[in-house]
């Protein structure tokens, strides 16, 4: 499906492109009939955002009250998910930090000058104080927070919730294989909501083309240059921090994960990826008890590749609707993206959700996504790859961490270990040995 809809967006893309190019040069400019052809038009993108917004509030809220309160009260499992954790939120503050320095220097979104609906640029520019943003951090209820998409509200009652769930034990089991069972409903939906992209492309660069003409198309590329440049430094900081812990392993291990790297760049999913990295990783030397937890875990806490492009891709927007940020309302933002991009699955263009609600929480023009959706599959195969190569990354140094890397195999070997048991989901899952974790 992956490969199917890729090239049908790459195919709606192609029929937006020339159908707007069609229409800017058959009426002049400023025809009122023309805009009104472009608003139709843009209908198509405006019903693909509202469907996502629907996913957001259920999505965040079931991902996280299962993750949570799967994670059990073991030391070990708190030392290695300690040490994890540590690693993700330094990768995350290096990549969404790296987006915005690179997005600031490069200002890809300058000069375009869309004009949003309403005053958004007042709302958004609005005194933004440290009061302010703490409280609302807090819900009052959790009912008011889904019901508004306040998704920092709801991630807040989230971790109440998954840890009071952990707590009671057998107790709150029905509703941890709930919040799964709505974890993995909400995905399936997200899949179908996807299959509307082809579509939304079509029509918002059809209408984009068709008011602006084709000059738009170099900002297109100068952005996904701009950005490809950014994963490339990403790419050698991460592989740069492996090797103060793995040494020369580091460049063994880029060969070992090459097939779910191209895996994960050719169907823009991480999760695509997954058998075949815990192979890659069973015959690098890494056990399958520690990737067992520290791969799912990261595919929800340590998406760098998505991370950067979150904060890259909003302040995009914020410079292509002429809204000024300061930096205090940039470090803000980052330190938004650092709680919004967590819980959020390896599926294809999922950033778009965190996106939509970062833009949302903000108060910025969330039509501003449209501009995104015609390159965003292409973005997608980047910081997918991206996403793969920081996980592997991850798992290998917290294993060698914890002193329990071992030799490696021949990468074409048959793996050493045998799968752990496999979740709900149908990823593997955590198989826990509180002898075999001792150093």
């Amino acid at each position: 499906m992956a490969k199917r809809l890729t090239l049908y967006i790459v195919i709606g893309m192609v029929l937006g492109i020339l159908v707007g190019f069609a229409l800017n040069t058959s009426y002049p400019a400023g025809d009122p009939r023309l805009a009104q052809i472009a608003d139709y038009l843009k209908l198509l993108p405006d019903i693909f955002l509202h469907l996502i917004k629907m996913i957001i509030a259920p999505l965040i809220l079931a991902t996280l009250v299962a993750g949570i309160a799967g994670m059990g009260d073991s030391a070990a499992l708190g030392r290695i998910g300690g040490r994890a954790l540590a690693w993700f939120i330094t990768a995350s503050l290096i990549s969404i930090s790296l987006g915005l320095v690179l997005v600031n220097l490069f200002k890809p979104g300058v000069g375009l000058e869309f004009t949003a609906a309403g005053d958004v640029g007042e709302l958004a520019t609005a005194d933004f104080t440290l009061r302010h943003f703490v409280l609302e951090i807090f819900p009052t209820s959790a009912l008011d927070a889904m019901a508004n998409n306040n998704v920092l509200q709801i991630l807040v009652f989230s971790l109440f919730a998954g840890v009071a769930l952990s707590a009671i034990g057998e107790t709150g089991a029905p509703i941890v294989r709930g919040c799964e069972a709505l974890a993995k409903l909400m995905l399936q939906i997200t899949d179908y909501v996807m299959r509307f992209a082809p579509f939304a492309v079509f029509g918002a660069l059809a209408a984009v083309i068709a008011t602006r003409g084709l000059g738009i198309i170099i900002t297109y590329g100068v952005f996904v240059s701009e950005f490809y440049f950014g994963l490339l430094i990403l790419w050698t900081i991460l592989l740069g921090l492996g090797a103060i812990f793995l040494k020369g392993r580091i460049f063994l291990l880029a060969r070992y994960i090459r097939e779910p790297l191209l895996l994960a760049f050719s169907t823009a999913s991480s999760e695509s990826a997954l058998p075949k990295l815990f192979e890659q990783l069973d015959r690098f030397g890494v056990p399958r008890r520690i990737s067992g937890f520290v791969l799912p875990l990261g595919y929800s806490f340590n998406l760098d590749g998505s991370m950067m492009y979150t904060s890259f891709a909003t302040i995009f927007i914020a410079q292509a609707y002429g809204i000024e940020l300061s930096a205090g309302q940039q470090i803000a933002m980052l330190l938004t993206l650092m709680v919004t991009s967590k819980g959020i699955a390896g599926v294809p263009r999922a950033s778009l959700v965190v996106i939509a609600a970062t833009l949302t929480q903000f108060g910025l023009p969330l039509e501003g996504i449209a501009l995104l959706l015609g390159v965003d599959t292409f973005l997608d195969m980047g910081r997918t790859a991206t996403n793969v190569v920081g996980n592997a990354v991850a798992t290998s140094v917290i294993t060698k961490w914890e002193g329990m890397l071992q030799p490696p195999m021949d990468p074409d070997a048959e793996p050493p270990h045998a799968p752990a048991h496999t979740a709900a989901d149908g990823r593997a899952g955590l198989n826990l040995d509180p002898v075999n974790f001792e150093r």
